[in-house]
């Protein structure tokens, strides 16, 4: 029989639902218990999952049983439950993004690193079969010369959803608007398709919703490291919300991906499962992307990202999407937040 790796979910809101379903259908993962300073909330989730609830946090990290724990707290609470569990020896699973500043992100980073303990940065997108075909043909060379890698994300929250949690729309705990919190997974896609970005432009405001501190809106305009131009388009304002998009060009094929499907797949030298390739890509393996409603996604990219970082546990080996990986998205939105502020073009070391 397999090994299983016993988590626990740190806080219980909407996207904990998610973490305990791809724990339910994982091979090498359980989830044995859950902690919120809500406790009424914390003992109606555990009831539901049939596992543990515990009141205290520090019986939570003191608890042998519990190998590892996922973070699905507001982003601003990440690093004040994650820097503990680290320091506790349990490797950690933790929600985009890994916080709302680069100080902080590189606070959980250096914790884990100095405890020895795995660390993983939720980018589930990363898992589908559509973003793996195309990182593959990135790879093999296939597109030549990059010029263009641009992505667009139409999205739509109401005014309800920013009114439904005191933290949404605030800075020190959503970390940012429709960048940081809903356009993260493409610009994370970007870098992790194209490379690390030498510069970036931009533009961001609120345009469509009340009483948030953050943007609703933002256009960004990158050069890459390799040369390549991109843009990238940010919306929760776009009624009633559609799906993301990424497009990769270069000098010998072009590459389209929306949602998980591929939309486009042409190189000038066609390969004999290129026809394959597009015939599977155009359904997808609907992993919904929560375009008009946050809790219309699928739980199987976390499946998928929760075992990879199972096996790593047991395994030893690295994970496919480290803490360090998790960084590259946050760092470039936090330089398209500063250009926004300063009106200036953001340079990366």
């Amino acid at each position: 029989m397999e090994k299983k790796v016993k988590f626990g979910i740190i806080g219980t809101g909407a996207i904990a639902a998610m973490h305990a379903k791809a724990l339910e259908a994982s091979t090498n993962a359980e989830l044995v218990a859950v902690f919120d300073k809500l406790t009424e909330r914390a003992a109606k989730f555990a009831e539901e999952y049939n596992v543990r609830a515990i009141n205290d946090f520090n019986v939570f990290l003191a608890d042998t049983e519990i190998e590892a724990v996922t973070v699905a707290t507001p982003t601003g609470i990440h690093g004040m439950v994650a820097l503990p569990a680290a320091k506790s020896g349990k490797h950690i699973l933790c929600e985009k993004p890994l916080d709302v500043t680069l100080k902080k992100t590189d606070a959980i980073i250096d914790a884990c690193e100095d405890n020895n303990v795995v660390l993983g940065a939720v980018f589930q997108s990363r898992f589908s079969t559509a973003v793996q075909e195309t990182k593959k043909a990135v790879d093999a060379g296939r597109f030549g010369k990059m010029v263009l890698a641009n992505t667009q994300i139409h999205w739509f929250r109401s005014q309800e959803y920013y009114d439904s949690a005191t933290w949404r729309g605030t800075w020190a705990l959503d970390g940012g608007g429709a960048l940081m919190n809903q356009s993260i997974h493409n610009i994370d896609l970007l870098l992790y398709l194209n490379g690390d970005p030498a510069e970036v432009f931009a533009y961001t405001d609120t345009l469509t919703h009340t009483g948030i501190e953050v943007e609703d809106n933002a256009v960004a305009v990158v050069k890459f490291k390799n040369g390549s131009l991109g843009t990238i388009e940010a919306s929760t304002s776009c009624a009633p919300g559609f799906p993301r998009r990424l497009e990769l060009s270069g000098s010998k094929g072009t590459v389209m991906l929306e949602d998980d499907c591929i939309k486009n797949w042409t190189f000038v030298e066609e390969l004999p499962e290129d026809e394959a390739i597009r015939e599977a890509g155009l359904t997808g393996e609907n992993m919904k992307s929560g375009s008009g409603d946050p809790m219309a996604i699928d739980y199987e990219g976390h499946k998928r990202q929760i075992q990879d970082l199972a096996q790593a546990i047991i395994s030893g080996k690295k994970t496919k999407l480290s803490g360090r990986e998790g960084r590259r998205a946050v760092q470039l939105i936090c330089g398209i937040y500063e250009s926004a502020k300063t009106g200036k073009p953001v340079k990366f070391d």
